[in-house]
């Protein structure tokens, strides 16, 4: 379910190009988008005024997302429309591929017709906001004081907050319980146990362990929880935590604990190995629940959170999950009317339903105590997402260019044989 997985593309986004006197400066990564949408670059140099939304009746919402898996996709129409119900408007939805959604909206950006609500994958929005595509929802008064602090800062641009979350994720471990009680072996809780039960778990064609290290966001995504967890940051990607972290990947794929293939394998490959019994553990996500349920309906796993370098230590994983934001559209009326219907759209009760039908953990504090109790298959989650952090709380608008720094030199370390600690100064002599 993609909808749930950060993206090896860049994700949604929409960026209304502004006048030169904004200050704004279009990231590599925004330049690129431009690049692919005729006209638009040009207009980006030259400062077009760009943004706004043609005017039309107030008591109809457009909104724009990129949900398309079943399950996305009828609870998310199903709330949006019990909710545009009972503020008074009708609800337009449109539905476009992310891989397509930057350029789309672009197009809507350049022809004044951007949406009145836009969802966009929360590591974008720090990106989206600077350029000055997005209204800050305290303009209109929107309630977000039972959000957790963490979810509010994926949501969040120059202390502004544009953007909510009415739900999210993050990675645990899964585990095979019938692999792991014939092996004698116990749910790793620290990285010594997670090597050693990787190792006791390996025989033939089956490997302790499967992870996702491929040269992408979603690479990056899953390498963070073992940087974080052991003191890395961020800011400085060029420490001896950052490479240690690194040294743990090697160590796996070194022994033959986890498959040479790690570094081509996305998120759902590894956890297609997980189904096939291939794998005896594997770091991966919630929204992947219906599909063991599914596809491999005899497997009994479960999950616990993702190991720490030792005992005591904060588990420390991505926060991710997608926010709702209301576009610079110049349409003072129709901008209160999607306001009412954000608010009411990321109630509780409606975070409690979205949760139930996507896997995912209602980012109301006291909502997502009284959902893992509910549903004890996603409690590991609810844990994991409490120390949860954002992608971009530190480094804003450009995370993108150190997520890729990061991957570049865990690929370095696991293909070409790099020492970590040569790579990751590397890396970050890369990032100036």
């Amino acid at each position: 379910m993609m909808s749930h997985q950060p993206r090896a593309r860049t994700s949604a986004a929409s960026v209304r190009v502004p006048s030169s006197e904004s200050g704004f400066r279009p990231s590599r990564r925004t330049l690129g988008a431009l690049a692919a949408v005729p006209g638009l670059l040009s207009l980006a140099a030259c400062g077009g005024s760009g943004g706004g939304s043609s005017s039309g009746d107030p008591d109809s919402i457009r909104v724009v997302d990129y949900y398309n898996t079943p399950a996305d996709d009828k609870v998310i129409q199903e709330t949006l429309d019990a909710v545009g119900s009972e503020v008074g408007v009708s609800i337009a939805r449109e539905k476009v591929p992310g891989e397509q959604l930057i350029a789309k909206v672009l197009q809507m950006s350049s022809s004044k017709t951007l949406p009145d609500l836009l969802m966009l994958d929360n590591p974008d929005l720090q990106e989206i906001a600077s350029s000055g595509a997005l209204v800050p929802l305290e303009d209109f008064g929107i309630d977000t004081s039972g959000f957790a602090k963490e979810i509010l800062e994926a949501g969040t641009f120059e202390g502004k907050v544009y953007g909510l979350a009415p739900t999210v994720n993050t990675i645990a471990l899964f585990y095979n319980t019938t692999m792991l009680k014939e092996a004698g072996v116990e749910p790793p809780t620290t990285w010594d146990e997670l090597k050693a039960s990787a190792k006791a778990l390996t025989h033939d064609d089956l490997y302790g362990l499967a992870f996702s290290a491929i040269a992408t966001y979603e690479g990056t995504w899953q390498f963070l929880p073992f940087m974080w967890s052991n003191g890395g940051d961020e800011t400085d990607i060029g420490t001896p935590e950052v490479a240690e972290a690194a040294q743990l990947w090697s160590d796996l794929v070194a022994d033959g604990s986890a498959s040479q293939g790690v570094v081509n394998w996305g998120q759902g490959d590894a956890i297609d190995q997980f189904k096939a019994g291939k794998a005896a553990m594997v770091v991966n996500g919630p929204w992947n629940i219906v599909g063991l349920q599914t596809d491999a309906p005899d497997l009994e796993w479960d999950v616990v959170i993702i190991p720490v370098p030792a005992a005591g230590d904060a588990s420390v994983a991505p926060l991710g999950g997608e926010v709702w934001t209301i576009p610079q559209t110049g349409d003072d009326a129709k901008q209160k009317k999607a306001a009412e219907v954000l608010q009411k759209f990321v109630s509780p009760e409606n975070q409690m339903a979205m949760g139930t039908a996507r896997n995912t953990i209602p980012a109301d504090m006291e909502a997502a105590k009284t959902f893992a109790q509910d549903h004890p298959e996603l409690a590991t989650f609810v844990e994991q997402v409490s120390t949860a952090r954002s992608r971009t709380g530190k480094l804003g608008t450009e995370w993108p260019a150190t997520a890729k720094a990061i991957y570049t030199a865990y690929q370095q370390v696991l293909v070409d044989g790099t020492d970590p600690q040569t790579a990751f100064a590397d890396a970050a002599d890369s990032l100036g």
